[in-house]
This record gives C-alpha cells, sequence and structure tokens, in this order.
C-alpha cells in the first residue's frame, strides 16, 4: 500500500484507453456501425478540404460527406455511438440552448433541495461559522488542507449558476445527481472497495472528508459553488469561476452510474472516469455521467500536448478513499480568477488519451 501522502492521479476512460481491440490499419477511417465496414479513400474534410488523418474523418449517415472530429464546432473527441450526421442534415442544427427558467421553485425542484429559509437565504450563520474554523484550522496548522467553496452572497446570482448547469443537464438529457449512483444491471455498490486499487490509494484525511460532507451538505440547502456554466462554439458547455477561487478548493465530486470497465470496453462516451483500477481487471470500475451526473462531465480538459495548454490547467482530479470508498475529487492546484474557465488533465498517469485537439 501506498502512504497517505502519496497522490493517486484519476484518470479518464474511453474506448481507445482500454484493452479493446484496436483498428488493423491506423488509416482506416473512422466510422459508426452503418459505415464500419466502408472506405472512402477520396474523402476528405468539408471543413478543412484536407483527406489527411483519415483516423479521425467522420462520415454523415445521410450525405457521405466527410468532417474531421476536430474541425466540427463544437469539437468531437470521439466517435458518437450509432448514427451521426452533419451540421447541415441534422435536424438538431439549429438547436437554440435556451436558458433554464430563473425561478426559484423550478430550481429548487430541479437540484432537490431542501425546503427551508437557509435554502433561499444564503448561508446560515452557522454554516459561516463552521467555514470560518475549517479555513483557521488551516492556517493555525500551516498544512495543505482541502478547503470548502465559497458560495455567492448574491442570493440571485447563486439562482443563475444553478440555472446554467440545469440548462446544460437539461441539453444534454443528464438527470442531476450529486452522489455515486449504483444501477441493478451495473456494478453494486460493494464493488466500490478502495482496497483493490493497484498499488494502493490515498486516504483523505479525517478534516478533508468533514470537508467534503460540508460541501454536500451547503448544496443541499442552496449554498451553490460559485461556477457558470456557459456555452462555447467551439469547446460546447464548459464551466467558468464566477469569483475568486482560492487554491485547495473542493471544485466539485466526479459523479455518475458506476460500472465494471469489462462492460465499457467498446462504449464510445468521452467523459467516463476510472474509479478502481484493480490488479484484477475485471474489478476494475468507471464513472459514466452520461444519464446521471452533475458539474463534473462539463468541466474541459487541456491539451496537453501544448505548452499553452498545460498553462491552462487549473485543477487536479484526485482518487482518494473515503470510509473505505473510493471517491473522485476536482481540487483547485491554484488560485483561480473570477472569469477564468476551469480545465484539467484528462490523462493522469497514462497519457494516453486524445487531447492534441483540444484547445
Amino acid at each position: 500500500m501506498v502512504s497517505s501522502t502519496t497522490t493517486t492521479t484519476a484518470t479518464v476512460v474511453v474506448r481507445r484507453r482500454t484493452q479493446a481491440p484496436k483498428p488493423n490499419s491506423p488509416r482506416t477511417p473512422l466510422r459508426n456501425s452503418f459505415k464500419s465496414r466502408r472506405y472512402y479513400s477520396d474523402a476528405c474534410c468539408e471543413e478543412c478540404g484536407s483527406g489527411d488523418k483519415a483516423a479521425e474523418l467522420l462520415l454523415c449517415d445521410k450525405c457521405d460527406r466527410g468532417f474531421h472530429l476536430f474541425c466540427l464546432r463544437p469539437i468531437l473527441v470521439s466517435v458518437p455511438k450509432g448514427s451521426w450526421f452533419c451540421p447541415s442534415c441534422s435536424n438538431h442544427k439549429k438547436v437554440k440552448y435556451s436558458g433554464f427558467p430563473l425561478v426559484q421553485t423550478k430550481i429548487v425542484d430541479f437540484f432537490r433541495i431542501q425546503r427551508s429559509s437557509e435554502s433561499t437565504q444564503g448561508l446560515s450563520e452557522d454554516g459561516q461559522k463552521r467555514r470560518r474554523r475549517a479555513s483557521s484550522l488551516v492556517m493555525s496548522k500551516k498544512r495543505r488542507k482541502l478547503l470548502p467553496f465559497n458560495s455567492s452572497e448574491d442570493h440571485t446570482r447563486r439562482l443563475e449558476q444553478m440555472a446554467s448547469l440545469a440548462t446544460a443537464l437539461t441539453a444534454s438529457q443528464t438527470e442531476f445527481s450529486n452522489e455515486l449512483t449504483y444501477m441493478l444491471d451495473m456494478a453494486p455498490r460493494s464493488a466500490n472497495c478502495a482496497a483493490l486499487e493497484q498499488g494502493g490509494m490515498q486516504v483523505l484525511s479525517k478534516e478533508d472528508t468533514e470537508t467534503l460532507n460540508l460541501c454536500k451538505n451547503m448544496m443541499e440547502r442552496g449554498e451553490w459553488p460559485p461556477l457558470m456554466v456557459v456555452f462555447d462554439p467551439q469547446e460546447g458547455f464548459t464551466v467558468e469561476a464566477d469569483r475568486f477561487i482560492k487554491d485547495l478548493t473542493i471544485i466539485t465530486e466526479y459523479v455518475g452510474d458506476v460500472d465494471y470497465l469489462t462492460n465499457r470496453k467498446n462504449d464510445d462516451g468521452d467523459s467516463m472516469m476510472t474509479l478502481i483500477y484493480a490488479a484484477d481487471a475485471s474489478k476494475s470500475l468507471v464513472i459514466c455521467p452520461d444519464k446521471r451526473g452533475n458539474i463534473a462531465r462539463f468541466i474541459s480538459g487541456i491539451n496537453n500536448h501544448s505548452r499553452d495548454g498545460k498553462k491552462k490547467q487549473n485543477l487536479k482530479c484526485v482518487r482518494f478513499d473515503v470510509n473505505g470508498e473510493c471517491r473522485v475529487l476536482l481540487i483547485a492546484n491554484r488560485d483561480i480568477a473570477k472569469g477564468e474557465r476551469l480545465y484539467y488533465d484528462y490523462n493522469g498517469y497514462e497519457h494516453e488519451y486524445p487531447t492534441e485537439h483540444f484547445v
């Protein structure tokens, strides 16, 4: 087992990063299921006009025109499941990302916030005291402990932050969840055993566990993290800091449905996250936020192939043993200014995730 001070970095898992069979030829174009046996040697990208990088050229199932994954807007990082239609042929080409109604009752119901005066009137005095104690504890001991987020004091602004996430979740047809979920046809909760991690896993300290629980309780009362989800034509939905965020602040927990990696080897999803990397591959777990999830699924990855891309990283993704179970946290790894977009490295220690086309 590793010591409690050794960091175990989380990694995002997609089909390319598992032990799924690889294509026979790297020049074979990417295809959806209906065109997997067809090869268009003269196919070119409609955006850049090039036929290069055929392994990243996607054909429309209606018009047969080609598009590089990285030339589409927003960029696609993997081949979509089933049929795919280009922007011209898609019935959703003019989709408007209309905002979620800025109505308190609708937002409270959407996020299942506790209905009390605290959920609508900002931080309670008790919550403020607990948060000050947590901060003073860090300063007095001069140790690097995790910090709870500081929600916006403006009640209306908090509603706008929550509405922005509700907009993104609704547009992506994702149900809000702030916890790991265990479905009957997937991995059971008993499978989430941190002791299975190959090489051991860092144990979250008692103080940091209390901070994590404090963040969860604050959100249940409507005291929201200062984050805004925005839609970018190139990156799609992405997340910005809506106020100054201090280094080591807990941004969010990565959540979703927990499943065995063996069940997801051929899954095209680009948002799966490693939960447990076990010595016995059949016991490795991933988090799948495609049906249930929170703001974590909209936080962008960096282009770790470029120096400028690496400079944008302001979060770290770390897996912790919390009371015997694995949990994945996104944590600020430096001070983050208001308006700055949030980025973390999708790769962790494997360095196989294809991020060269990320902005």
